[in-house]
C-alpha cells in the first residue's frame, strides 16, 4: 500500500482512511504498509508511527496488516516491530537490510537475533534490486527451521528462484505462503502454484487484481491473456513513464481518481505536468475501456478522473506459539 503524504511531508490521514476502504472494497485479502510501495526508507519513525497506528484502528480485523520493518538499523527495526505488535497487526515483513553488502552468515544471525525480540510472525522479503542481497536458497533453507518465519515475498522477477524457493517451502515448510512481487508477473507464478501476490497496482484498481488473481487460480487460460495485457499496458505506459518512475506514477493516477494526493516522500518529486497528463489519457482513453470491455461489473465507471494540473495475500492469521529461535 502507498503511504498518503500531504504537501509538507506529512502523513495524510484523509487520503490514508479513502485508500484503506477502495482497497478492501475491491476484496483483497490483506494489506502490506511500509513496504517498497509504502516508500518505507523515506520515511520518519513518527509518519512510520502513525501508519500503523490508523491503519490497523480503521482496518479492525477485517483482512490481516502486514507491516514492514526493513532498516539498516537494527533497533529501529526493532521499534517498528513492537509498535506493530501493540497496535495487533497480524505479521512482520523483513528484507535483508540494504547499504552494507551482508554474507549470509551474516544474514542468517542477524535474523534470528530479531526473532529472539519480537513476538509476531514474519515474513521474508526477498528484493535485491533494492538491498543488494539475496535470501540465496540455502539461507531460506536453513531459516525454514524458525517456526516463526511464515512465508516469502519475492519481488526478485526471477522465476527460476522464486519456483525453486516454492519447492523449498512444499518439501518443508509446507505451512509457508509464497508470494510474488512484481504484478507484470502474478498470473504466470499463481499458474505454477505461487499462492499470491502483493501487487502495487492494487492500490489503483484492487478488483481487477483480485479478479486476475482468481482468473489464475482457476486456470481460465482463455482470459489471463487479456488481463495480463492490462497490467503490461499499466506497467510500460504509466509505471515505466519515467525512470525511476513507478512511485511517483503510481500516486498520480491515485490522485486522478480521487483517492489521495500525489506527492511522493523525499528525495522524490512529482511528475511534471506533460507526463501527467499523459497518464490521465491513458487511463481514461485505454486502461478503463478495456477493464471495463472485458469485466463490465468491475468498478471503473464509477471513478471519474479530475482534470488538473491518479489466494492475492493468502496468508494465515496466527500469532507465535512456538519457543523463541
Amino acid at each position: 500500500m502507498v503511504t498518503p503524504l500531504d504537501t509538507d511531508g506529512n502523513l495524510d490521514p484523509a487520503g490514508l482512511e479513502t485508500l484503506i476502504e477502495h482497497i478492501l472494497g475491491g476484496g483483497v485479502n490483506g494489506l502490506f504498509i511500509l513496504g517498497t510501495t509504502g516508500e518505507a526508507p523515506s520515511l520518519c519513525e513518527t509518519v512510520k508511527n502513525e501508519i500503523i497506528q490508523r491503519t490497523c484502528r480503521q482496518v479492525n480485523g477485517r483482512v490481516p496488516v502486514l507491516v514492514g520493518i526493513t532498516n539498516t538499523c537494527f533497533e529501529a527495526s526493532l521499534k517498528i516491530a513492537w509498535t506493530a505488535q501493540q497496535n495487533d497487526a497480524d505479521a512482520l515483513v523483513l528484507s535483508t537490510p540494504y547499504y552494507f553488502g551482508l554474507s549470509q552468515q551474516d544474514l542468517t544471525v542477524y535474523i534470528k537475533k530479531l526473532l529472539r525480540k519480537i513476538e509476531l510472525p514474519v515474513f521474508l522479503y526477498n528484493n535485491p534490486a533494492c538491498t543488494k542481497v539475496w535470501f540465496e536458497l540455502s539461507t531460506l533453507g536453513k531459516l525454514m527451521s524458525c517456526p516463526q518465519i511464515i512465508g516469502l515475498k519475492d519481488s526478485s522477477a526471477d522465476m527460476i528462484y522464486l519456483q525453486r524457493a516454492y519447492q523449498l517451502a512444499t518439501l518443508h515448510r509446507p505451512d509457508w505462503s509464497v508470494l510474488i512481487g512484481p504484478e507484470e508477473l502474478l498470473a504466470e507464478a499463481v499458474l505454477t502454484g505461487i499462492h499470491g501476490g502483493i501487487p502495487g497496482g492494487a492500490n489503483l484498481f484492487p478488483q481487477f487484481y483480485v479478479t486476475l488473481y482468481q482468473t489464475a487460480l482457476e486456470q481460465r487460460t482463455d482470459l489471463i491473456q487479456s488481463l495480463q495485457n492490462i497490467v503490461l499496458q499499466l506497467s510500460s505506459s504509466i509505471y515505466g513513464i519515467e525512470k525511476g518512475g513507478y512511485l511517483k506514477a503510481l500516486k498520480y493516477a491515485l490522485a486522478c481518481v480521487g483517492i489521495c494526493g500525489e506527492t511522493p516522500a523525499q528525495p522524490l518529486q512529482c511528475l511534471p505536468m506533460h507526463l501527467k497528463n499523459r497518464i490521465r489519457r491513458k487511463i481514461e482513453k485505454d486502461i478503463f475501456p478495456a477493464m471495463e470491455k472485458l469485466l463490465p461489473n468491475i468498478k471503473a465507471n464509477h471513478i471519474i478522473l479530475k482534470v488538473e494540473s491518479d489466494n492475492i495475500l493468502p496468508i494465515r492469521n496466527k500469532r507465535r506459539t512456538s519457543s523463541k529461535n
